[in-house]
């Protein structure tokens, strides 16, 4: 449990990440996630949620140890808040960067959007609770939670 003077007591389960994007760039998993998915695992389950576009996810994350959820709806938008909504959405922080992310973030407890090398979704911004530069920067918050209470406090 994290709390947050003037905010509200994070109780976090799960991370639910974007792929493309958000973790990775062109298929490809950027670098230090995979360590840091490795840490974070001790303490959370890790979710990975993608159409995998490039058909990568699987080779990419072999060697750590997330749930992969592809989408296989034609509707990605519903289908991604359906998934954090499935894990109840109270237990989780959602992790991504386009407009088919703005349900999920807007509907977990803790929502980060990425400005990275893709930009962001503007609707995706304002359903957030947080904005990092970076994927790695948003999963560290969970590593340092002192970081989040900087940011959330009132």
């Amino acid at each position: 449990m994290i709390d947050i003077p003037g905010y509200k007591s994070l109780h976090i389960e799960h991370i639910v990440c974007d792929y493309n994007g958000t973790i990775a760039k062109d298929g490809l998993l950027l670098p230090g996630i995979e360590s840091l998915f490795k840490e974070l695992s001790h303490s959370y389950t890790i979710h990975v949620i993608t159409a995998d576009t490039f058909g990568s996810v699987a080779r990419q994350l072999e060697k750590c140890d997330v749930a992969v959820k592809i989408l296989t709806s034609s509707n990605h938008t519903e289908e991604k808040h359906a998934y954090v909504e499935s894990l109840d959405s109270k237990t989780c922080a959602a992790i991504g960067n386009g407009n088919n992310d703005e349900t999920m973030i807007g509907g977990a407890e803790l929502g980060i959007v990425i400005l990275g090398d893709e930009g962001c979704a503007a609707t995706t911004l304002k359903a957030a609770d947080i904005v990092c530069k970076s994927a790695t920067d948003a999963l560290e918050l969970f590593l340092h939670p002192k970081r989040l209470v900087a940011t959330l406090r009132r």
